[in-house]
């Protein structure tokens, strides 16, 4: 399952960076000039593209989280750091107060 989960959420990752690249630019620095005669249609483009740029990117983090849980199971429970010093007698004592 977890294979292909991963699987899954790389050819995600793929497909969200492709489907970011594909937008156009909606800054005024890196964009050309569009006419009134394409923007109708840059516009329906850029809608769907941006419908599914949210589709995938949600898709996306839902199945990184899913690793993230599943792969949470295996980890074997381990005692504190601070337990570990706690337990150990070696730990130097605090010398009395010699006045």
């Amino acid at each position: 399952m977890e294979n292909i989960l991963l699987v899954l959420n790389v050819i995600l990752a793929i497909v969200l960076v492709i489907l970011v690249l594909f937008q156009k630019s909606e800054g005024g620095a890196l964009g050309i000039g569009v006419s009134q005669d394409n923007f109708m249609f840059s516009r329906t483009a850029g809608d769907f593209l941006t419908k599914a740029t949210g589709i995938v990117a949600t898709l996306f983090i839902i199945c990184s989280l899913s690793l993230t849980i599943i792969s949470r199971g295996d980890l074997m429970p381990e005692t504190s750091i601070i337990d570990k010093i706690e337990e150990s007698e070696d730990t130097p004592k605090i010398p009395d107060n010699n006045n």
